[in-house]
């Protein structure tokens, strides 16, 4: 009998402590829906029926695996919105428009929009949406009128998907810092200007000053920006670019006194008192009616790779690697000041300034690429600088 008794009592410990486990163990979150709408209050439970009033609300209350689902108007905070906490890799936290509606998110009553000529911003007020926390994606909204329009720093894995950024008073979307693994996928991103800076400091994208692998620009639209379309300053790992446009930068449409703009289409790192070498990658881009040039390495050493570009009637010189380990394949370059400006290091094959001859278009009318975007986010496909002759050298949008 005495053996059955320590087996009892050994089942019974074990399931009181299989008890005291279950208890102390927090229960899994179970991802929900918040919903925000200008009719809302932030009392509400944040169901579609009862909806938030303020995104940063939304923000504070989500969790990982949660989605804020912004109801369309126009909403403007006096400050700006922060994301600091962070999804995960398998949950991140979503936040975009509902079922398509027009969402704006104006940053005009936010400070430092503008700051005074010369001053600086402080980093936390950066950014109509500033982003430190990590796993968040970000679909539909256009983000105007901010100390910057997207604003992050130290932050990964996010995904910034069909936004639209535009005249902000800084950069569209700048990111710095450790970052990596950053997509951003169908930008739009134009109007950006910085009077503190009389202009040159305020680009389309703007992935500067730091590090991280990984980050990737697809399907991106840059245009009538103070300073350049996209500008990768002193941003030490490979970017990869593809399928992206940039036009029509640098020119002072906002009568900025003492004007500072450089007007690149791509700018390809450098930058700085250092030569920093980058290996960025550019493929199926285009730049055109840039004030400056079209694709630069900014005096950046490293083993940038552009292929299958082209650069049209930009009014400085259409590929500038007259300092990068460059390797060029296949890029179309008609109609600049300059078309090609090559170092000893670089080189390529298939390029039009190798094949020589002249060059005429199939079309020069980039209204279909310039409107509306496809149902799918991506940029329409258009005879828009091909080759007359059908040659294999340019950007195919």
């Amino acid at each position: 009998m005495r053996p059955q008794r320590f087996t009892a009592c050994v089942g019974l410990l074990s399931v009181l402590a299989g008890g005291l486990l279950a208890l102390s163990a927090p229960a899994a979150h179970a991802a929900t829906s918040l919903y925000v709408a200008t009719n809302g209050n932030d009392g509400n439970a944040g169901t579609l029926a009862a909806p938030l009033r303020t995104v940063q609300r939304a923000v504070d209350l989500a969790q990982a695996g949660d989605s804020i689902l912004i109801r369309g108007g126009t909403y403007a905070p006096s400050s700006n919105i922060q994301l600091l906490k962070s999804g995960t890799a398998s949950q991140p936290i979503r936040m975009g428009n509902y079922h398509g509606e027009r969402v704006v998110i104006d940053g005009e009553g936010m400070p430092y929009t503008p700051g005074a000529v010369g001053s600086s911003i402080p980093r936390a007020q950066r950014g109509a949406i500033h982003i430190e926390g990590e796993h968040w994606r970000l679909s539909g909204l256009e983000i105007v009128n901010g100390p910057y329009g997207i604003f992050g720093v130290d932050t990964g894995g996010n995904v910034f998907e069909r936004l639209v950024t535009r005249n902000n008073y800084e950069s569209g979307v700048h990111i710095q810092g450790a970052s990596s693994g950053n997509q951003f996928i169908n930008l739009d991103s134009h109007g950006n200007r910085d009077p503190r800076k009389n202009g040159e400091s305020a680009d389309g994208l703007a992935i500067k000053e730091g590090s991280g692998t990984g980050n990737v620009v697809r399907g991106a639209r840059l245009w009538n920006n103070s300073d350049d379309g996209l500008d990768f300053w002193e941003f030490l790992s490979p970017v990869t670019v593809e399928g992206s446009v940039a036009y029509a930068n640098g020119y002072n449409r906002w009568n900025l006194p003492n004007y500072t703009g450089d007007g690149n289409g791509f700018k390809l790192g450098g930058g700085g008192d250092e030569d920093l070498p980058a290996a960025h990658v550019v493929r199926g881009a285009m730049a055109w009616d840039n004030s400056a040039g079209g694709f630069i390495d900014n005096a950046n050493p490293g083993a940038l790779v552009a292929e299958r570009c082209t650069a049209w009637r930009n009014k400085g010189t259409g590929f500038d690697f007259a300092d990068a380990d460059g390797t060029l394949t296949k890029n179309l370059s008609v109609a600049n000041g300059t078309n090609v400006s090559l170092g000893a290091n670089s080189g390529g094959s298939g390029n039009s300034w190798n094949l020589g001859g002249s060059w005429s278009f199939v079309s020069t009318d980039a209204a279909t690429i310039t409107g509306p975007r496809a149902a799918d986010g991506s940029i329409p496909a258009s005879t828009f600088l091909r080759p007359s002759n059908g040659a294999d050298v340019g950007a195919r949008l």
